[in-house]
Protein backbone atom coordinates (compact mmCIF):
# COMPACT_ATOMS: atom_id res chain seq x y z
CA UNK A 1 0.00 0.00 0.00
CA UNK A 2 1.38 3.47 -0.65
CA UNK A 3 1.05 6.66 1.03
CA UNK A 4 -1.57 9.07 0.14
CA UNK A 5 -0.16 11.66 -2.60
CA UNK A 6 0.74 15.27 0.12
CA UNK A 7 -1.21 18.20 -1.40
CA UNK A 8 -0.24 20.13 -4.01
CA UNK A 9 1.97 23.01 -2.19
CA UNK A 10 2.66 20.84 0.77
CA UNK A 11 6.24 19.20 1.33
CA UNK A 12 5.99 15.34 2.07
CA UNK A 13 6.47 15.47 5.51
CA UNK A 14 3.48 18.07 5.73
CA UNK A 15 4.25 21.68 7.07
CA UNK A 16 3.33 23.73 10.22
CA UNK A 17 2.25 27.55 9.78
CA UNK A 18 2.27 29.78 12.95
CA UNK A 19 0.44 33.17 13.16
CA UNK A 20 0.97 35.58 16.07
CA UNK A 21 -2.44 37.39 15.69
CA UNK A 22 -2.65 40.74 17.19
CA UNK A 23 -5.75 41.27 19.96
CA UNK A 24 -8.60 43.89 18.62
CA UNK A 25 -10.72 44.77 15.80
CA UNK A 26 -10.11 42.56 12.37
CA UNK A 27 -8.34 39.83 14.53
CA UNK A 28 -10.75 37.65 13.19
CA UNK A 29 -10.55 38.16 9.44
CA UNK A 30 -6.96 38.05 10.10
CA UNK A 31 -7.11 35.04 11.18
CA UNK A 32 -9.66 33.91 7.73
CA UNK A 33 -6.89 35.63 5.91
CA UNK A 34 -4.24 33.72 7.87
CA UNK A 35 -5.71 30.01 6.82
CA UNK A 36 -6.74 31.67 3.03
CA UNK A 37 -3.23 32.02 2.16
CA UNK A 38 -2.04 29.04 3.00
CA UNK A 39 -4.91 27.13 1.92
CA UNK A 40 -4.25 28.97 -1.63
CA UNK A 41 -0.39 28.33 -1.12
CA UNK A 42 -1.31 24.79 -0.52
CA UNK A 43 -3.55 25.03 -3.44
CA UNK A 44 -6.71 24.32 -1.91
CA UNK A 45 -8.11 26.96 -3.03
CA UNK A 46 -7.38 26.69 -6.72
CA UNK A 47 -8.20 23.01 -6.81
CA UNK A 48 -9.78 21.67 -9.55
CA UNK A 49 -12.25 18.77 -7.40
CA UNK A 50 -14.86 20.67 -5.94
CA UNK A 51 -14.82 18.37 -2.68
CA UNK A 52 -11.58 20.06 -1.65
CA UNK A 53 -12.64 23.53 -2.95
CA UNK A 54 -15.59 22.69 -0.23
CA UNK A 55 -13.83 21.58 2.31
CA UNK A 56 -11.27 24.49 2.06
CA UNK A 57 -14.61 26.64 2.63
CA UNK A 58 -15.29 24.59 5.78
CA UNK A 59 -12.01 25.74 7.14
CA UNK A 60 -12.16 28.81 6.91
CA UNK A 61 -14.85 29.09 8.37
CA UNK A 62 -14.38 26.98 11.32
CA UNK A 63 -11.24 29.46 11.81
CA UNK A 64 -13.64 32.04 12.22
CA UNK A 65 -15.84 30.43 14.44
CA UNK A 66 -12.69 29.73 16.83
CA UNK A 67 -11.31 32.72 16.71
CA UNK A 68 -14.85 34.39 17.31
CA UNK A 69 -15.27 32.15 20.25
CA UNK A 70 -11.39 32.86 21.25
CA UNK A 71 -12.15 36.40 21.19
CA UNK A 72 -15.38 36.67 22.86
CA UNK A 73 -14.99 34.65 25.23
CA UNK A 74 -11.44 34.07 26.30
CA UNK A 75 -9.80 37.66 25.82
CA UNK A 76 -8.63 36.78 22.37
CA UNK A 77 -6.32 34.69 19.98
CA UNK A 78 -2.75 34.95 20.87
CA UNK A 79 -1.65 32.04 18.21
CA UNK A 80 -3.46 30.44 15.17
CA UNK A 81 -1.62 27.48 14.26
CA UNK A 82 -2.17 25.35 11.36
CA UNK A 83 -0.48 21.71 10.71
CA UNK A 84 -1.04 19.53 7.68
CA UNK A 85 0.20 16.05 6.90
CA UNK A 86 -1.13 13.98 3.66
CA UNK A 87 -3.96 13.25 5.07
CA UNK A 88 -5.17 15.38 8.07
CA UNK A 89 -5.35 19.68 8.61
CA UNK A 90 -5.51 20.37 11.72
CA UNK A 91 -6.40 24.36 13.29
CA UNK A 92 -5.28 25.52 16.83
CA UNK A 93 -6.36 28.65 18.22
CA UNK A 94 -4.25 29.02 21.58
CA UNK A 95 -5.51 31.96 24.07
CA UNK A 96 -4.90 33.00 27.83
CA UNK A 97 -7.93 31.80 29.41
CA UNK A 98 -8.28 28.72 31.13
CA UNK A 99 -12.30 28.53 30.57
CA UNK A 100 -12.89 25.65 28.70
CA UNK A 101 -15.52 26.03 25.52
CA UNK A 102 -18.90 24.29 26.48
CA UNK A 103 -21.50 24.10 24.22
CA UNK A 104 -24.96 25.69 25.03
CA UNK A 105 -27.37 23.33 25.55
CA UNK A 106 -30.05 22.68 24.62
CA UNK A 107 -29.27 23.67 21.44
CA UNK A 108 -31.93 26.02 19.80
CA UNK A 109 -31.55 27.19 16.29
CA UNK A 110 -34.08 30.29 17.02
CA UNK A 111 -31.69 31.51 19.58
CA UNK A 112 -29.11 34.70 18.03
CA UNK A 113 -25.25 33.73 19.16
CA UNK A 114 -24.94 30.03 20.41
CA UNK A 115 -23.90 28.35 17.07
CA UNK A 116 -20.01 28.43 16.78
CA UNK A 117 -19.26 24.99 18.75
CA UNK A 118 -22.31 23.14 17.08
CA UNK A 119 -21.46 24.61 13.66
CA UNK A 120 -17.24 23.21 14.09
CA UNK A 121 -18.76 19.82 15.25
CA UNK A 122 -20.47 19.23 12.28
CA UNK A 123 -18.05 20.59 9.55
CA UNK A 124 -15.10 19.38 11.22
CA UNK A 125 -13.53 15.64 11.48
CA UNK A 126 -13.29 15.97 15.37
CA UNK A 127 -12.36 19.14 17.63
CA UNK A 128 -11.25 19.52 21.01
CA UNK A 129 -9.23 21.43 23.45
CA UNK A 130 -6.52 21.01 25.94
CA UNK A 131 -4.09 23.19 28.57
CA UNK A 132 -1.33 25.27 26.97
CA UNK A 133 1.73 23.21 27.85
CA UNK A 134 4.22 25.91 29.65
CA UNK A 135 1.67 29.12 29.22
CA UNK A 136 -1.61 29.57 30.86
CA UNK A 137 -4.13 29.41 28.65
CA UNK A 138 -5.56 26.75 26.13
CA UNK A 139 -5.60 25.49 22.76
CA UNK A 140 -8.79 24.82 20.94
CA UNK A 141 -8.63 22.86 17.66
CA UNK A 142 -10.25 21.23 15.20
CA UNK A 143 -9.09 18.34 12.73
CA UNK A 144 -9.95 17.58 9.05
CA UNK A 145 -9.69 14.41 7.36
CA UNK A 146 -8.82 15.20 3.67
CA UNK A 147 -10.82 14.17 0.95
CA UNK A 148 -10.07 10.91 -0.34
CA UNK A 149 -7.06 9.95 1.94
Amino acid sequence: MTAPAPLPGLPPAGQTRRFAVASGAGAVGRCREQVRTALHEWGWLRSPDPRQQAQAEDIVLVVSELATNACQHAGGVELLVLSATSSVLRIEVLDRADTLPRPRLPHSPSRPGGHGLRAIALLASRWGHAPRAGAPGKSVWAEFDLPGR
